[in-house]
């Protein structure tokens, strides 16, 4: 199934000269949904299993679980600053635009676990990076990123030391 066909672009969102690409008709689609996840689980190195998948906020929670159910993992969500109930581990990152901190519970990663980090798209890089960095500070290995899509044109990947896997790449 091609997952290009359910990916919309809405112009100048959430700025002027901005052109989204929207994963709304994807998610809303059955079995657009279900192929992007059997996918994107799919390229998973078959060599290290997976102990924990992370979701990054909020689209990268949705895909995030299904892999983590396709490979027998634990799912861990990452979130913005002050969304967590339960002690946790901070990191700020800058953004094109400014700064942000995500958080992650403190028991999430156990020392030693092989983890796959997921989000629905990778632009400048700075979300994964971050994302990467807090999965390193708790102790456990990240073994691959894996996107829906990267924005190539953005650099993001040059951030980024560990295997990348997306589904889409736009130029």
């Amino acid at each position: 199934m091609n997952i290009q066909d359910f990916i919309r672009d809405i112009s100048d969102f959430p700025k002027p000269g901005i052109l989204f690409k929207d994963i709304t008709p994807l998610l809303a689609n059955h079995e657009a949904l279900v192929s992007c996840a059997d996918q994107l689980a799919s390229f998973c190195p078959k060599d290290v299993k997976i102990d924990k998948v992370i979701g990054i906020e909020s689209r990268g929670f949705i895909i995030g679980a299904m892999i983590a159910e396709r490979l027998g993992a634990g799912f861990v969500p990452v979130r913005k600053k002050g969304k967590l109930p339960y002690t946790v581990k901070s990191i700020s990152y800058g953004l094109e635009y400014g700064e942000d901190t995500l958080e992650i519970h403190t028991d999430a990663i156990v020392p030693g676990e092989h983890v796959l980090i997921h989000d629905d798209v990778l632009a400048t890089g700075g979300t994964a990076k971050a994302v990467c960095d807090l999965v390193t500070e708790l102790g456990g290995k990240v073994v691959q990123c894996n996107f829906i899509m990267q924005l190539d044109f953005l650099k993001g990947k040059d951030k980024l030391d560990v295997p990348i896997q997306s589904l889409l790449t736009y130029s």
